[in-house]
């Protein structure tokens, strides 16, 4: 059994490559998800192969997640009821899925950690984003509240809240923000490893991720 191990979803590219890896660089064992994690069966299917292989869960990032724009006028159901499954849904059904090995090593040390992608818009909705911002202000507010329910046992909640990051995510707004302009997923990668050094005393519920200038 390795002596620390992760759950990284959405982890093929952006983003989640960049935590990934920062986990393997600091000796994690990692299970990693490339595909969206929208149903139940996926969440115990990843959380259930983690487990047969590795035996414990230290970290969990909750990172896959879809942005679809739309007006109000012209929203699909199939794209608004997508938001919600990849990105609030998912992170509900992996909490549930991932309490006993979070719990387990909570146990031992006090210092399991859950890391949730949330967003900028999370704290300032966008038109056009409104369903994205609606479901990424639902993960900062989920994050709150496990913090109260499971703190105390040792299980600390996060969001992440980036504003634009330079990944392909963002390419619809690079005629309008230049990808230098743009944070970079190091340094999304550099705050989880500032999470990973807390003490157990330290409960840090979000962390919002700004350019020069930038307000909510």
């Amino acid at each position: 059994m390795p002596e620390r191990a992760a759950i990284v979803t959405g982890a093929s590219r952006g983003i989640g490559l960049a935590l990934a890896e920062t986990l393997a660089d600091e000796g994690y064992a990692l299970t990693v998800s490339a595909r969206k994690p929208d149903t139940l069966e996926a969440a115990a299917e990843v959380v259930g192969r983690h487990r047969e292989r590795f035996g414990r869960l230290d970290v969990l990032v909750n990172n896959a997640g879809v942005g679809i724009g739309a007006t109000a006028t012209e929203h699909q159901t199939k794209h608004i009821d997508l938001q919600l499954a990849v990105n609030l849904r998912a992170i509900v059904l992996f909490y549930r899925e991932s309490i006993e090995l979070l719990r387990a090593t909570a146990t031992e040390d006090h210092n399991a950690l859950v890391v949730n992608l949330a967003s900028l818009a999370g704290k300032a909705p966008q038109p056009w984003l409104s369903v994205y911002s609606a479901t990424k202000a639902a993960v900062v507010s989920y994050t709150v509240a496990m913090n109260k329910e499971l703190a105390n046992d040792g299980i600390k909640s996060v969001a992440l809240c980036p504003g634009f990051v330079d990944t392909d995510m963002a390419d619809f707004i690079k005629e309008t923000i230049p990808a230098e302009a743009m944070l970079k997923t190091s340094d999304i990668a550099e705050a989880l490893r500032f999470l990973l050094r807390v003490s157990p005393a330290c409960v840090i519920s979000e962390i919002v991720f700004q350019r020069p200038g930038e307000t909510f």
